[in-house]
């Protein structure tokens, strides 16, 4: 990493730190790549004056981290882990589908509501929550701009997908902001140890979250693979092809779900590979 020095420091503004304490003292920069990732490893060594601080940090950390393309792994993997106690007993064990969401272009939205973007973060956790709980799921947890929730059945997981989405198109936002979320499904059979669920399905789960843009769902090759059912009328698979996934060793053929009420277009998914076979509309 480029050693930055006092004086460049100094000319850094505020907003290039990830943590301004309240003596002003400024931690864990954030102005370009190689210190956003520096900033990731380091976030847990930092001594924050209070949970609050913490947490603004946090989100602060993790929209940068999208700013430069990075995919805050660890972050994903640390909050699925953050359950505890009475939680983590509630969580269903087994085979499972991992539905992940994140607020796309949240960074913008921030800048431009202000104060009013805490808002709008409620509104959408509340309509996320709402459908979670509706399709018998189980809420994991909620930080920043993600939400993280596991089903017993796939067609559950959809359903809460679908609801997800409907609901947040049809709501009238504040400055007439639109609010889209990305959707990514895997279904995988985690361990739910003490301290949460670990293993390679909250990996692949986050990956193909990171893969989707806003207003899409997309699935993995393995909650695809989970729907031995007939799908409701009027709901199809989309193949998208096989892409290689950041720390996925193969790749990962990634599907998307369309509705008719649904946008449908979107640019290819965001992996570092490239499509290996043509598309297919599958009903």
């Amino acid at each position: 990493m480029p050693t930055l020095s006092a004086t460049a420091r100094a000319r850094l503004p505020d907003s290039a730190f990830a943590y301004v304490d309240s003596q002003g003292r400024r931690r864990l920069p954030i102005n370009d790549v190689s210190h956003v990732r520096n900033a990731l490893a380091r976030f847990d060594q930092v001594d924050f004056e209070d949970d609050a601080a913490r947490e603004r940090a946090r989100e602060r950390l993790l929209r940068a981290a999208k700013k430069h393309g990075i995919v805050p792994l660890g972050f994903f993997d640390g909050q699925l882990r953050k359950a505890r106690g009475a939680n983590v007993r509630s969580l269903p064990r087994g085979t499972l589908t991992f539905l992940l969401t994140d607020i796309e272009g949240s960074t913008r939205l921030l800048e431009r509501l202000g104060d009013g973007y805490a808002g709008l973060l409620r509104d959408v956790r509340t309509i996320i929550r709402t459908s979670v709980r509706s399709a018998s799921g189980h809420e994991v947890d909620a930080r920043a701009d993600e939400f993280f929730a596991v089903f017993r059945r796939p067609a559950h997981a959809l359903d809460a997908a679908l609801a997800i989405q409907r609901a947040l198109r049809e709501k009238s936002w504040p400055q007439n902001a639109e609010v889209l979320v990305r959707i990514g499904m895997h279904t995988g059979r985690p361990t739910l140890t003490d301290t949460g669920y670990v293993g390679i399905a909250v990996h692949i789960a986050a990956r193909v979250c990171w893969a989707s843009h806003g207003g899409q769902i997309l699935l993995s090759s393995a909650a695809h693979d989970s729907f031995t059912e007939r799908l409701a009328e009027g709901i199809a698979f989309r193949s998208l092809g096989r892409f290689s996934l950041h720390g996925v060793a193969e790749p990962e053929a990634l599907w998307q779900v369309n509705v008719a009420d649904l946008r449908a277009k979107f640019p290819r998914p965001r992996t570092i590979g490239p499509v290996r076979n043509r598309r297919v509309d599958v009903t």
